[in-house]
């Protein structure tokens, strides 16, 4: 093989082959000519490659090792001995051998890239340039001249790795052959398979159709202008999208024109969606603020507003423009502004001091205050004032405070009123009940003391209406649950008005249907108060014929039971045109001046909201010929074991009340009550004591021990239910009498505040014979 004056090896036949021996020792396999002027050309070019660095390697067609340069024995820790006539592919690292191999390497001139093993078994990189050499007997040989490119790759890696962290491949377009190349990150962004985009046009067809005008465009302008910087959105496999930047630089040769362009794409999918995060925020914010109902101010730190919403306009009369930069001071004065900077960020007490705006006109803004600091990067930047406007709330306040007050002052009255009139009421019906039952009359005093208590029961129903529509329309009425027989409930409404009926020569029936429950848990008394409204006015009403009440089942579930209660009559009828007003309160069907019927009007209106109470409703069924028929449906509740039935037999009330002489305090402040009270249970064979206070009361009892009190409620010195929790902290429990309270009141809470108190029952003026007895045998039967 012969070495040129220009470089290049030949192949000469017939020559003789020079050993260069020298200093190296190691044959170079060359055919050199003998004349002085070649030998030391030769000998030169044996220098070289001796102290070459880089590799020098000649192999065959087969990849067979013809010769190697001393160099390899430091880059590699062979000796060119060991390498000489083997195959270059037993040093390649494995992954290296899947590239084309045997000749096809071979005969591919140019630049290859390969892992060799070093003789301690690391691999390590080389970066070969490969040229062809034919003989004249047309054998080739390849001679590869090989550098460590070890150090080069991994910078190239950290690099990659660098890129690949920031989400960042690069590219090559060389415009004149339109060739695109693009390194390894390119193809794994983008999901392409390596070598599948080799031309500009190729690339643009990849991206969407909306991007692909805008993409030319951005080109045609980076072509003059020498950069590109385009944002673009691209559609994965998946369907995701992700947006990408690319950016370049052009090359230009000597006139102007462009041959080359080199660039980046970076992924910037997580920025795009951070700033549209960012943006939502933003958008979320201003919303919140331009359509918020209440007005907002942004403050600075010097108290001076930066911005405002369009209700903070409305409420000032200022514009936005008028307000920015100028005090908030305007609007609260100075000192509060100063206590905001100061103080708020650590006091929210702050924003209660702020309970006025000012407003352009000189008017001032009712309002409810936030205060919220503005925090950026941990920092305090500035304040929202957020300020509701609520002037029409405390105008609606100060209504809703007088009307409790009136209602307030409504229940005073009713409580006053109903005292002050059952009081000697309490005195006429019971002397009247004493009178009746203690005195021998004739015909004539019978006549007219039947006369004075059925005017007293009057005026008692009168009373009782008023005071029964006052309770439920300030919605103080609450239904007592308890076991009870609609029949039986039903049969003693009808026993109230047999003797009005009997003379009216009326019948009176009612029919309850076999599916009706025997026992139901429900307020019995409640339900009577409707059945003695509804029945007695239809005797009232009715001049012949009869008045009949029916009871249906209608529906059965979860332990309910929704009855359906007719009331008909064959009376004088409705009017069509006064159905409307009917349950109306006050409302009568005659004019008060022409009227024939005494009433107030109210009964109606009660049973109405008493059946609403029970879950029902009531209304007027068309009836055939004369008469009216009230239907209403009511919900009452099953029994459950919890409801245990009260099976003992009670014998008459005014025989268990004889059968026990009491000891029996009477605390009472009214002359005449204490008359009546001290009659009605000595003739019941007790052992009376009248006191007339409270303190009188508890001196009493120091001393003396009695079996019950009937204790009214109002009482000078000392009330009634003051003393009753005196006499609870007092007296030992074994020993505490039964009190009864006696009260002219019968409003909502009586009831409760009395037995809150510590007392054992309740009765309301005026009293009754009956009552007392009743009471007692409750006790003491």
């Amino acid at each position: 093989m012969n070495i040129r004056e220009d470089g290049r090896q030949l192949i000469c036949a017939n020559e003789e082959e020079i050993s260069n021996q020298g200093e190296s020792g190691y044959s170079m396999g060359l055919l050199l000519k003998k004349s002085s002027s070649e030998f030391n050309r030769a000998q030169f070019y044996g220098q070289i490659l001796h102290h070459a660095r880089d590799i020098v390697y000649c192999c065959n067609e087969e990849g067979i090792c013809e010769y190697i340069s001393p160099s390899v024995e430091l880059a590699l820790g062979y000796t060119p001995e060991e390498l000489l006539g083997t195959p270059y592919m037993e040093l390649c690292h494995p992954d290296d051998r899947t590239l084309p191999t045997g000749r096809e390497l071979i005969r591919s001139e140019g630049i290859i890239e390969l892992r060799l093993k070093h003789k301690d078994g690391k691999y390590i990189w080389f970066e070969f340039n490969t040229t062809l050499l034919r003989e004249e007997s047309e054998q080739v040989l390849v001679l590869a001249i090989g550098r460590d490119i070890s150090k080069w790759k991994n910078e190239q890696a950290s690099l990659s790795e660098t890129m690949r962290t920031a989400l960042i491949g690069s590219w090559e377009w060389e415009i004149a052959n339109d060739r695109v190349v693009l390194f390894d990150y390119v193809y794994e962004m983008f999901n392409l398979k390596k070598g599948s985009v080799a031309t500009s046009s190729e690339l643009v067809a990849l991206m969407q159709d909306t991007e692909r005008e805008r993409f030319m465009e951005a080109v045609q302008q980076a072509l003059v202008q020498g950069k590109l910087d385009f944002e673009l959105q691209y559609k994965q496999d998946d369907g995701t999208i992700g947006y990408y930047c690319l950016k370049g630089i052009v090359f230009y040769d000597d006139y102007k024109n462009a041959i080359k362009m080199n660039g980046t794409v970076q992924d910037i999918t997580e920025r795009k969606n951070i700033d549209r995060k960012i943006q939502e925020t933003v958008e979320r914010y201003t919303s919140l603020k331009k359509y918020n109902h209440d007005a907002v101010f942004s403050l600075d730190l010097e108290g001076n507003i930066i911005n405002a919403n369009v209700m903070a306009e409305k409420m000032t009369g200022y514009t936005i423009g008028e307000m920015a930069g100028k005090s908030f001071s305007r609007f609260i004065g100075e000192k509060h502004v100063k206590r905001i900077l100061k103080d708020a960020i650590n006091d929210s007490s702050i924003e209660k001091l702020i309970d006025k705006l000012q407003s352009k006109q000189g008017g001032i803004v009712e309002v409810l205050t936030t205060i919220a600091p503005i925090m950026v990067n941990h920092e305090n930047v500035g304040f929202y004032i957020i300020a509701k406007d609520i002037t029409e709330q405390k105008r609606l306040l100060i209504a809703k405070e007088a009307a409790e007050s009136t209602n307030k002052a409504k229940s005073e009255f009713l409580a006053m009123m109903s005292h002050e009139i059952r009081t000697p009421m309490n005195g006429v019906i019971g002397m009247t009940d004493l009178l009746l039952e203690t005195t021998e009359l004739d015909n004539t005093q019978r006549e007219y003391l039947d006369i004075i208590r059925k005017s007293g029961d009057t005026l008692l129903n009168i009373i009782n209406d008023i005071l029964d529509f006052a309770k439920i329309e300030s919605g103080k009425t609450i239904l007592h649950q308890e076991l009870f027989d609609i029949r039986k409930c039903i049969s003693e409404t009808l026993d109230v008005f047999t003797p009005r009926a009997t003379e009216k020569g009326l019948e009176m029936e009612y029919d309850v249907h076999p599916g009706v429950p025997e026992e139901l848990v429900g307020d019995p008394d409640r339900l009577k108060q409707v059945f003695l409204n509804l029945v007695g006015n239809a005797v009232k009403f009715t001049f012949n014929g009869r008045v009949s009440i029916s009871v249906d089942v209608v529906e059965r579930q979860a332990g309910y039971v929704r009855l359906k209660i007719k009331v008909k009559d064959t009376g004088i009828g409705i009017p069509q045109d006064k159905i409307s007003q009917l349950f109306e309160p006050f409302s009568q069907l005659d004019h008060f001046m022409t009227r024939n019927y005494e009433g107030t009007g109210l009964g109606l209106a009660i049973t109405k909201r008493l059946i609403k109470l029970m879950d029902g409703d009531i209304r007027i069924e068309p009836t055939e010929g004369q008469g009216a028929t009230f239907a209403f449906h009511i919900a009452l509740q099953e029994p459950t074991k919890e409801h245990i039935p009260d099976n003992g037999v009670e014998g008459d009330s005014s025989d268990k009340a004889h059968a026990l002489a009491l000891k029996v305090l009477v605390a009472e402040d009214n002359e005449i009550n204490q008359i009546v009270l001290r009659k009605m249970l000595e003739r019941l064979g007790h052992q009376i004591t009248i006191v007339s206070n409270g303190i009188e009361v508890i001196q009493k009892i120091a001393y003396e021990a009695f079996d019950l009190i009937f204790m009214d409620v109002h009482m000078p010195e000392l009330n009634g239910l003051d003393t009753t929790r005196v006499i609870k902290e007092t007296v030992p429990p074994d020993k505490w009498p039964i009190i009864i309270a006696v009260t002219a009141n019968a409003l909502k809470g009586d009831r409760e505040n009395c037995l809150n108190a510590g007392m054992d029952d309740y009765i309301s003026k005026p009293i009754q014979s009956s009552t007392i007895a009743e009471i007692i045998a409750k006790y003491f039967g």
